[in-house]
């Protein structure tokens, strides 16, 4: 029997690990991928984010992201800067996975790769069922699969929008790379909304949501809605002039239940705690979804370490992050509305301070970090 296995080896999975492990827990991670892969998550490590890395024993800025101090607020052809209040870190999952997944290893965590989980039941203490292998029965299972549920513990989340995310990263030209330099250029669209920042080594990460129906108006495809984006915004367009897509086809997302927060029930399975987007999804660029992961890991880690029960630690983690996504959720609801977004530009070119604001509402608050750390 495996004491505590974590089901996914992304951010909070290799966090909730290696802080285990670092405690003398015995600890297995399954991760399906058996390599390094990109993700269609965020790739933004705010303050928070990166103290959480810190106090695990990792340095983040090994890796070398590209450093992030001002958001961009982009419609049509006008646009809004703003200094933002804490100088963020830009660089990819596929990197920043890999290296904290080998981090967790060199703590004593067992990572085993290439192993997929195809259920999990509950009725008999634990079984996790794995793609051609016999089942296991760990005493505890921390669920970091992401926006992937498993059989038998599915999230109870509402019917999700009908929304589609996409996610390519470019080589940009020179001039482009100068002026993204230190920058997220937030860039508002009819039905939806883009991110353009820089990552490491001199790549940039464009992602973006948009409505469904919308996509279907300009062709239904990538190709199509980015040609559309770049005729009607002139700053997209300079940005992406002579780009290379370093991607053969962009990643892709869709139906994801933005605004969920696990709600503790009194069916809630004893030792399975939920971690990540497992246990709440914040809208993309609207919010600090990687600092909520890691934040969902520590909480993990430490109500384990204490001897907290799962439904314990889902009504803390709950209080902490509700009041950021329900914010969050609010705002990104407002940025893809045609009328609120001329509404919230407006706003925003007039008080420059409020986007600071919005940046500092959306984000783990300090009375939930002080209780951790």
């Amino acid at each position: 029997m495996t004491a505590i296995v974590v089901a996914g080896g992304g951010l909070a999975g290799a966090a909730a690990a290696a802080a285990l492990a670092r405690a003398g827990r015995d600890v297995t991670v399954i991760e399906r991928d058996a390599a390094p892969a990109h993700k269609i998550c965020g790739e933004f490590l705010s303050v928070e984010a990166q103290a959480s890395l810190a106090a695990i024993g990792f340095d983040v800025t090994a890796l070398g992201g590209h450093r992030i101090s001002r958001l961009r607020l982009v419609r049509d052809d006008a646009a809004v800067s703003v200094g933002l209040p804490f100088e963020g870190l830009g660089i990819t999952r596929r990197r920043l996975d890999a290296a904290l997944l080998d981090h967790a290893a060199s703590c004593g965590t067992v990572v085993r790769r290439g192993v997929a989980i195809r259920g999990v039941d509950c009725r008999d203490g634990l079984r996790l069922d794995l793609a051609g292998e016999a089942p296991i029965r760990p005493d505890m299972l921390l669920l970091a699969t992401g926006k992937h549920d498993l059989r038998g513990v599915r999230r109870q989340a509402a019917e999700p929008e009908a929304l589609v995310g996409f996610k390519m990263y470019f080589r940009l030209n020179p001039a482009a790379r100068q002026a993204l330099a230190g920058h997220i250029d937030l860039i508002l669209f009819d039905d939806g909304y883009a991110g353009l920042q820089m990552v490491e080594d001199g790549m940039a990460n464009l992602s973006l949501l948009v409505d469904r129906a919308r996509l279907q108006r300009v062709g239904g495809t990538w190709t199509a809605l980015l040609a559309d984006l770049v005729k009607r915004n002139t700053l997209l367009a300079d940005r992406l002039t002579g780009s290379v897509p370093l991607l053969d086809q962009p990643l892709t997302i869709f139906r994801v239940p933005y605004g969920f927060v696990h709600r503790p029930a009194a069916n809630d399975r004893d030792r399975v705690y939920r971690l990540g987007d497992q246990a709440g999804v914040i809208p993309s660029f609207t919010g600090d979804g990687m600092a909520i992961a890691l934040h969902s890991a520590t909480r993990a880690a430490n109500a384990i370490i204490a001897g907290h029960t799962a439904s314990a630690y889902h009504r803390a983690l709950r209080r902490d992050i509700s009041g950021q996504i329900r914010r969050a959720a609010a705002l990104y609801r407002l940025a893809r509305m045609p009328l609120a977004q001329r509404a919230l530009f407006g706003v925003a070119g007039t008080f420059p301070s409020l986007l600071r604001l919005a940046a500092q509402y959306t984000r783990v608050p300090p009375r939930a970090r002080s209780a951790l750390y």
